[in-house]
């Protein structure tokens, strides 16, 4: 079972699973390959880059990181996550 952090919400695990299955995706990608709306995957995706799961690879286009697959892979705590500095 993923071990989420308290500040992650349900469609940060949608979120992160497209990512990974479909590569770099911007907000609206994501909404329209079947994950939340754009202006939520955006909020969603600069908090998850904000803690190392997703990276922000160019103004609007993310990608998942190591961290990112190991949390989808049960490997990860996603709670022992500290904010990094160069989210943005």
């Amino acid at each position: 079972m993923r071990k989420q952090a308290d500040w992650m919400v349900p469609s940060d695990n949608r979120i992160l699973e497209l990512i990974r299955e479909y590569g770099n995706l911007t907000p609206s990608a994501i909404e329209a390959k079947g994950g939340p709306v754009r202006q939520h995957a955006s909020t969603r995706c600069s908090e998850l880059a904000e803690y190392g799961l997703l990276q922000q690879v160019h103004r609007g286009l993310y990608g998942i990181t190591e961290d990112g697959i190991a949390y989808l892979d049960e490997e990860l705590d996603a709670s022992e996550l500290a904010p990094v500095e160069d989210a943005e």
